[in-house]
């Protein structure tokens, strides 16, 4: 696919997903039968286009994709958000709702076990830091603490919609 055929088809006004992957790529092997579902399921009411990567390298500079999967949404011809790397099902579900019901697609929730995990290996990284006066371990394990709330933290939401509409490359 070329980069004017790829604009041609993001302006037709449907809200559309894109999925940047390329065949050697595990993850993007792995979420294909995923989004494949979810397009047919959706198809009357959201477009659903592949792009490989390594076909089209054009286009995936033009859009800024530095790792894939990278699946970019778009709305009135617009990107509204991109997401990189492997989601879970119901993240993919979510996007393609979101898309139909033209609002913001809330950011992917962490799974339990996640988050126990990243809070239990935060929290102990800071008793561990904080017991034996090491404040890289004290920052090491604020930061892991904070990755397993941050979806959760309104501060953090408002921050990451602002960097994405700065960061979207068709934004004035």
């Amino acid at each position: 696919m070329n980069l004017e055929e790829f604009n041609r088809l993001v302006q037709e006004g449907k809200p559309m997903v894109v999925d940047f992957w390329a065949p050697w790529c595990g993850p993007c092997r792995s979420i294909k039968p995923i989004l494949n579902e979810l397009a047919r399921q959706y198809q009357d009411q959201v477009m659903f286009l592949e792009v490989n990567a390594d076909d089209s390298p054009e286009v995936v500079e033009a859009n800024g994709i530095y790792a894939i999967p990278t699946v970019l949404l778009y709305q009135n011809g617009r990107e509204v958000d991109r997401y990189v790397g492997a989601q879970s099902r119901e993240a993919y579900r979510a996007l393609f709702e979101s898309l139909v019901h033209g609002t913001t697609p809330a950011p992917a929730a962490l799974r339990p076990f996640d988050r126990v995990l990243r809070l239990t290996a935060g929290g102990l990284s800071l008793v561990l830091g904080w017991t034996t006066g090491n404040g890289l371990l004290i920052v090491l394990g604020a930061a892991v603490i904070f990755s397993g709330i941050y979806d959760r933290c309104p501060i953090w939401q408002a921050i990451r919609a602002w960097w994405n509409s700065r960061s979207q490359p068709n934004a004035p």
